[in-house]
């Protein structure tokens, strides 16, 4: 998740866990506990594709966190005393430390959570970014520094509300899984992988990517459509040349579950991770080969490519689409294609 949404997800639950012991210094070291694991972004790891597979690695894991988070907790204790019991201390770090990551989990990224396992796990039930699971907290803890005798119990209120919420994105990826399995029932994509990942900023509409042999099927599906059919799109997928070995493409196969596409562009042979972005904004893609005149391919270091830029007069098409406007194809369309929202509202 962002940076605002993990540092009051580790404010509220530090605040939590605190109880009657709770203070806006407590507050305040949640906060940065809070974002602590996602410092491993300022390390480079050489080439662009193990940035992207090695990010929410050891420092997202239960097996690094937990002991890290008893270090921590007599560091603390040690360099400047508490009210706090160790065993109460180490509560509230661990706490604060741990749930970080587990709400990556929740996300279409995934997170290595057993690492040195380095599986990622991806339950893809929200958006990195979503406001309904972020403001809850927020309004809490403005409440808990305004009435701070309630502190503990305003965030208790925040986590819960939140929860709940995870709760509920559980249960709506369930709804557009049981339709994508009913509609594809009986068909030759009936069986395939299914790739199904929340919208930008809600948990009502969702992208659904179906992988074949050598196509793929990418759709839309709200939760308020009137029609729950959905309209696939079929697009190809593309393959990695024979002959040609090569660990990054290795690397990206095992961290997207094989949920990529190979796209010849000039004489480049560019890798997309089909999880994450939609339309014509993915922002994970890589030039990993090369073609000579020969028409032979080799491996070349790895290149990440800019994405399109997103357009914010596409931003408002999409809400209608979330209201479930059929009518509005506004993921699967080309972007130079895609109809603005007063385009859409003269049809």
């Amino acid at each position: 998740m962002d940076s605002v949404t993990q540092m009051v997800l580790g404010a509220a639950v530090a605040g939590f866990v605190a109880g009657r012991k709770c203070s806006p210094k407590i507050l305040l070291a949640g906060a940065a506990l809070g974002t602590l694991p996602d410092l491993d972004v300022m390390l480079s790891y050489g080439d662009p594709v193990s940035d992207m597979v090695k990010h929410r690695g050891f420092s997202h894991s239960l097996f690094v966190l937990l002991p890290f988070s008893l270090l921590l907790s007599w560091l603390w204790q040690k360099w400047r005393p508490t009210r706090f019991s160790f065993a109460h201390l180490w509560l509230l770090v661990a706490a604060c430390l741990l749930t970080h990551p587990i709400l990556d989990a929740f996300t279409a990224y995934g997170t290595q959570l057993f690492w040195p396992i380095t599986t990622p796990i991806a339950i893809s039930s929200v958006f990195i970014i979503d406001p309904f699971y972020t403001v809850p907290l927020l309004l809490m803890l403005i409440a808990s520094l305004l009435w701070r005798d309630r502190m503990a119990k305003l965030c208790g209120a925040g986590l819960a509300v939140s929860s709940l919420y995870l709760v509920w994105s559980l249960v709506a990826v369930n709804v557009i899984e049981q339709r994508v399995e009913q509609q594809l029932e009986g068909t030759p994509m009936a069986g395939q992988p299914v790739f199904i990942t929340p919208t930008p900023f809600n948990t009502v509409l969702w992208r659904i990517v179906v992988k074949g042999e050598d196509h793929y099927l990418e759709g839309l599906s709200s939760l308020v459509d009137s029609d729950t059919h959905i309209e696939f799109i079929e697009k190809p997928l593309g393959a990695w040349p024979e002959g040609i070995d090569s660990d990054y493409q290795q690397m990206l196969a095992h961290f997207t579950s094989g949920f990529m596409k190979y796209e010849q562009r000039q004489d480049e042979l560019v890798v997309t991770d089909l999880r994450l972005g939609m339309a014509d904004y993915m922002p994970f893609q890589f030039a990993l080969a090369s073609q000579d005149q020969s028409g032979n391919w080799s491996v070349i270091p790895p290149v990440r490519l800019e994405s399109q830029s997103v357009r914010l007069k596409h931003i408002p098409t999409l809400w209608l689409r979330v209201l479930g406007n059929q009518d509005i194809d506004a993921n699967l369309c080309h972007i130079s294609e895609c109809p603005s929202i007063g385009e859409t509202a003269r049809r």
